[in-house]
């Protein structure tokens, strides 16, 4: 078991197949670490495990083997309409894997000296008018119920484990929040939401996994903001992506328009204004590659 500060050699993933996860499985790789992946399925690489978090099924041994474990799995928060039984498959598939990773971990014989597991900027709910901290109190709203329950559970770890949790927001790549976006964009309907001055909390897709690789190696414990050094807000990130695909940006969607067609989910996902502060990052040592969102959208437009 590698030991606090040091750098991990062995690492398990959970969701290493989704938007977030395959780059930063490719970034681990090409750092040298040996990488093992949790899937569902039947393993088809000498590099995937197999595990079952619904049932709470996953080999210890894999415990004992791994320096660290970076939980990236969870029901896409993207995925709409928020139905009642859709929003119970968000919470649960986040509360199951997490306790079926710390309790293996609980019965290994050496745990893994680190625990980076998924979070969400959603916890501090719509917030205009402050910069949000780690200190920050969570705020209103169904992603804070999920965010406090999801952090709670990353915390049965056992005591020797650092554990982290990574309050993501909106991470900017070919793929993943954008990609709703983008495809109103491509057909020409460019939109501005609501007013456009809410603040997005967003993160370039490379800085999302650089940021996780070295909160490997960091001391950093508890919550993590993963948020861009500079802020933007909604109606920047539309318009700069109807300027890159060359397409028109003439039409605004009002707000009760969005709350009408998507309800709270609307109201959490596109409406929320949060200026997330990743200073307790930055003060730690973490340089970003990306400072602004029109450099993280011009590297994949």
């Amino acid at each position: 078991m590698a030991e606090v500060g040091t750098n991990p050699q062995r690492v398990l993933v959970a969701g290493g197949s989704g938007f977030i996860g395959t780059e930063l499985v490719r970034q681990l790789r090409e750092a040298g670490q040996q990488v093992t992946v949790l899937v569902r399925d039947e393993p088809r690489e000498d590099w995937q495990a197999s595990w079952s978090p619904s049932t709470g099924v996953l080999d210890t041994g894999l415990m004992d083997d791994a320096d660290a474990v970076i939980n990236l799995s969870g029901a896409s928060i993207g995925k709409l309409p928020w139905t009642h039984k859709y929003r119970e498959e968000i919470l649960q598939s986040r509360l199951d894997a997490t306790r079926t990773l710390t309790d293996a971990m609980a019965r290994a014989t050496t745990p893994p000296a680190v625990l980076l597991s998924g979070s969400a900027v959603g916890i501090y709910g719509n917030r205009p008018g402050e910069t949000l901290t780690e200190e920050s109190p969570r705020g209103p709203g169904f992603l804070g119920d999920v965010v406090e329950q999801w952090e709670r559970a990353a915390h049965l770890a056992p005591a020797g484990t650092r554990v982290v949790t990574v309050r993501t927001g909106l991470v900017i790549g070919d793929g993943g929040s954008l990609k709703p976006i983008m495809a109103l964009t491509r057909v020409g309907l460019g939109s501005r939401l609501a007013k456009g001055d809410d603040v997005w909390p967003w993160i370039s897709l490379y800085d999302e996994a650089a940021a996780i690789r070295y909160l490997l190696t960091s001391t950093l414990s508890g919550p993590v903001n993963l948020a861009g050094p500079t802020a933007a807000t909604s109606g920047e990130i539309t318009k700069y992506v109807a300027h890159k695909m060359h397409r028109p940006y003439a039409l605004a969607v009002p707000e009760f328009a969005i709350d009408l067609a998507l309800q709270d989910a609307g109201e959490e996902l596109l409406l929320s204004s949060q200026h997330v502060s990743s200073q307790k990052l930055i003060d730690d040592g973490f340089v970003f590659r990306d400072q602004t969102v029109e450099q993280a959208i011009d590297e994949f437009l």
